[in-house]
């Protein structure tokens, strides 16, 4: 099993990719307010297998923040919330949706990318990893090579 993790990737080179969505493992977008030297974001992802919560693994839409004001939260939640469901469980930083609806299309998470940035003034930064993604099919979905790091195996 093969994986790999295209990284520093904008929401316009993601909306472009036309990959098999059953080989992709997870998606992140981490959602940096300026200046980024004070470490202020919001964190967006879904692992396709589940998240860990405690000893269980659970499906659904995460999100965690860093320096972001907790009066600020609720309004991430809900716009989350009305987006995609789910029944919310807050763990320390992460802020659980479980059996959310889940997407997985680079459409999708692009344009959930374009409305974190212009709905929490920030500037979002995309990761997709896949599993068992020959270089052909990379090629033919457009992935980049450039902002291709390789996951040694096993």
């Amino acid at each position: 099993m093969s994986r790999s993790r295209y990284w520093k990737l904008t929401s316009d080179e993601v909306e472009k990719f036309t990959y098999n969505e059953d080989k992709l493992l997870n998606w992140e977008i981490k959602c940096i307010r300026e200046p980024e030297e004070d470490a202020i974001f919001i964190g967006v992802f879904l692992f396709k297998h589940g998240t860990p919560l405690g000893y269980d693994s659970v499906k659904g839409i995460v999100y965690y923040h860093n320096h972001i004001p907790l009066s600020e939260l609720p309004s991430i939640t809900k716009f989350l919330k009305q987006k995609f469901g789910g029944t919310e469980k807050e763990k320390g930083e992460k802020i659980f949706l479980l059996d959310s609806k889940e997407i997985y299309s680079g459409k999708d998470i692009a344009s959930l990318a374009k409305e974190l940035e212009s709905k929490f003034n920030t500037k979002p930064i995309i990761s997709l990893e896949f599993q068992d993604l020959s270089e052909e099919e990379q090629k033919e979905a457009g992935l980049p090579d450039a902002k291709l790091l390789p996951i040694p195996g096993k």
